[in-house]
């Protein structure tokens, strides 16, 4: 699938290459950003402005590539492309450790150029995909562990039957407009702080 125009940071230290690479973008229908010439205006430049994805160079003065790739991709999820002028598989394999989508060997020809920009992307959606779903999970178990241990407070404190106590906590979701788990992490507080009750996880739930 061909990716919409994106923003892409060109991070060459060859200004001749690099003004090249824009042209280039600009012909595939991109928006290049840059280009910035170190590992650390790389890193840099993609915290302030953001791009949609680094088209990255290994070599560069100062810091290399491979670092400014690793300290982007701590701190903001972002398509990242590697181009390098050294046929190497241990370089390969850096970049790909180092958070690379792609990879390609200079000189750069537009046509790998656009092949390696709409692998990048298309891998890079499929894992904002996969954390989304990682998150959704871990956010269902929370929510489900927290229901239980605040049935059980309710059942305990007030005398009711599973049913009823999850009858009441939806109840007052419904009527406060909250989510089930932030009502159910309520109860739990209340628990602690008010009737001081012990609310960890019970045997098993941990």
């Amino acid at each position: 699938m061909t990716p919409p125009s994106l923003r892409i940071l060109v991070v060459e230290d060859n200004l001749t290459e690099a003004v090249s690479l824009q042209e280039v973008l600009k012909g595939l229908g991109h928006i290049p950003l840059g280009p910035v010439h170190s590992g650390e205006e790389a890193v840099r430049s993609a915290l302030e402005v953001a791009p949609d994805l680094v088209l990255m160079d290994i070599r560069l003065p100062g810091r290399d590539g491979l670092w400014a790739a690793k300290e982007i991709l701590s701190s903001q999820p972002m398509a990242m492309v590697f181009i390098t002028g050294y046929d190497d598989e241990d370089l390969l394999s850096a970049a790909c450790q180092a958070g690379g989508l792609a990879y390609l060997l200079k000189p750069v020809l537009p046509r790998q150029l656009e092949a390696a920009i709409e692998v990048a992307w298309a891998r890079f959606n499929d894992l904002a995909s996969l954390r989304s779903q990682v998150a959704g999970l871990e956010e269902a178990l929370t929510t489900r562990k927290q229901v239980e241990r605040a049935k059980g407070i309710l059942m305990e404190r007030l005398r009711l039957s599973e049913e009823e106590a999850y009858r009441r906590l939806q109840k007052q979701a419904r009527d406060t407009n909250q989510r089930l788990g932030q009502v159910a992490a309520a109860v739990i507080a209340a628990a602690s702080t008010i009737w001081g009750l012990e609310t960890g996880p019970r045997r098993g739930e941990g």
